[in-house]
């Protein structure tokens, strides 16, 4: 035989688990400390933020005292199931993930129904509109945004 087994081969290729492919620097990885992974957290967002929606997505946000942004995902069974709601909180992640955003904030963002036949750029649109709307979004040099 003599070859190598397909995981090894897999491994050496660059696939495998996270664990063993090699780190890219050029890709931000969400930190856990920017997530809002305590439901106490998520409780204080709710009762003490304030709430902008649309026909998407609902944006949850409270101030807060940390000198980052912290985020949270609400994809409900009702939006579906487990691969279409983890696909969602994936694109939400990447939505938000590139945007100059004012710091010092809890940020919940909850997914409506229609969110789970959006596809990215519908989902970041809505994003972008609701982090405007809240005056989270900073504004783009040039005044273009």
């Amino acid at each position: 035989m003599g070859g190598l087994s397909s995981s090894v081969a897999s491994s050496r290729a660059g696939g495998g688990s996270p664990s063993e492919r090699p780190a890219r620097p050029d890709i931000p990885v969400v930190r856990r400390e920017l997530s809002l992974r305590h439901r106490k957290d998520f409780d204080r967002v709710f009762r003490g933020g304030r709430a902008w929606s649309n026909n998407l997505l609902v944006l949850r946000s409270l101030a807060s005292d940390l000198p980052h942004n912290r985020f949270g995902f609400v994809t409900s069974k009702r939006v579906g199931g487990a691969v279409v709601r983890n696909r969602v909180r994936r694109r939400l992640r990447e939505a938000l993930r590139p945007l100059p955003l004012e710091t010092a904030w809890d940020i919940v963002v909850s997914a409506k129904t229609p969110a789970a036949k959006a596809d990215y750029h519908e989902l970041k649109r809505a994003v972008v509109d609701l982090l405007a709307r809240a005056g989270i979004l900073k504004a783009a040099p040039g005044g273009a945004a």
